[in-house]
């Protein structure tokens, strides 16, 4: 829940700051830098909470914790090539792909009731997944909206 009030509330700052400054673009250049907001947002999350979040990535993968910081490595190579235009489209087709590749992590906490950001409380079960997955399918269409449809 908290990533999307981050983008949702970056985006219309940046829309309201662009209507107001010199710099106004158009909704792209707002819908790219509150998705890369977000991104920074979130892979605080993968360097902040990595062992709560190892839990997450299924039993049968190995170095888990590792996983989760390149993980977070790649949220912050990806909001900075969304604010490049000339990285803008393959850094949105890497982007979906990794959205899609990270399901499979966010089934498996649903299901096992992880709690990312503390090991010691229970997860919200597979009930987080009627939010996770719109989420999700959401942030995929996001991105392709914003940074990989031709304009």
């Amino acid at each position: 829940m908290k990533p999307l009030v981050v983008l949702l509330c970056s985006f219309i700052v940046i829309l309201l700051i662009g209507k107001y400054a010199a710099f106004d673009q158009n909704n792209f250049f707002a819908g790219n830098i509150a998705m890369s907001i977000m991104l920074l947002f979130t892979s605080i999350g993968h360097f902040k909470f990595k062992t709560s979040m190892a839990e997450m990535v299924p039993s049968f993968i190995p170095k888990k914790v590792e996983i989760v910081i390149l993980t977070g490595g790649l949220e912050v190579l990806f909001a900075i090539g969304l604010v490049i235009e000339t990285t803008r489209y393959y850094t949105g087709i890497a982007l979906i792909i990794f959205l899609i590749a990270m399901l499979p992590a966010n089934i498996h906490a649903a299901k096992h009731h992880i709690n990312y950001e503390d090991l010691h409380k229970r997860g919200p079960g597979l009930k987080y997944l009627w939010f996770r997955i719109p989420f999700q399918i959401f942030l995929i269409a996001w991105v392709w909206y914003f940074s990989i449809r031709i304009i």
